[in-house]
């Protein structure tokens, strides 16, 4: 008797809604959504980073201290990765939500074929107007760890790296907007 007594309380205290089993059945931790954003690692202090070059559309070459006074996003995709191709719409989108005297948005294409490759293939994802820039000998490893792809590394506005993510981000969530207005609003 006493044993049915002892079984009916633990079936009931295990089917009560506060009753947690395991990790997930808290209702309060389902609440709570996961956000890609929490990926980008914000750096404890800027770090500094060599000048390294890679080219715009024509062949000329750049690097980050042209942009220097701004807020710089390099973002290091390739056409044949997916999780890549799938943050360029909300990283196009992102970038209008910023003043273009205080962002950038760099995304750098490791395309063996450079623009032979990366501009058709562009217009086939409705971004013909998508500026991409190349580095297909991926002379930006010398500054940026580029083994994983998508990553995406920002610069404060003296082009020192403050923040980095190496996978895949949706830079369409409402978090990455207040991501990116927290650098850009960091003391120097």
């Amino acid at each position: 008797m006493k044993l049915a007594i002892a079984g009916l309380v633990l079936v009931s205290l295990l089917s009560s809604t506060s009753a947690v089993a395991y990790p997930g059945m808290d209702q309060q931790a389902q609440k709570q959504q996961y956000s890609t954003i929490d990926q980008v690692k914000v750096l404890p202090k800027p770090y500094p980073i060599d000048v390294v070059a890679f080219s715009d559309q024509n062949g000329k070459a750049i690097d980050f201290s042209q942009y220097k006074g701004k807020l710089i996003m390099v973002n290091m995709w390739a056409t044949w990765c997916p999780p890549c191709v799938r943050e360029l719409p909300a990283l196009a989108d992102l970038s209008k939500h910023f003043d273009p005297k205080q962002f950038v948005l760099l995304p750098v294409s490791i395309d063996a074929e450079g623009v032979k490759q990366v501009k058709p293939f562009l217009q086939k994802m409705s971004l013909a107007n998508f500026e991409s820039y190349y580095d297909p000998t991926q002379q930006l490893g010398q500054v940026f760890p580029l083994d994983t792809i998508p990553a995406t590394f920002i610069l404060n506005n003296k082009g020192q790296l403050v923040a980095f993510a190496r996978s895949f981000v949706d830079w369409s969530d409402p978090q990455a907007i207040k991501l990116v207005e927290s650098l850009i609003n960091q003391p120097s």
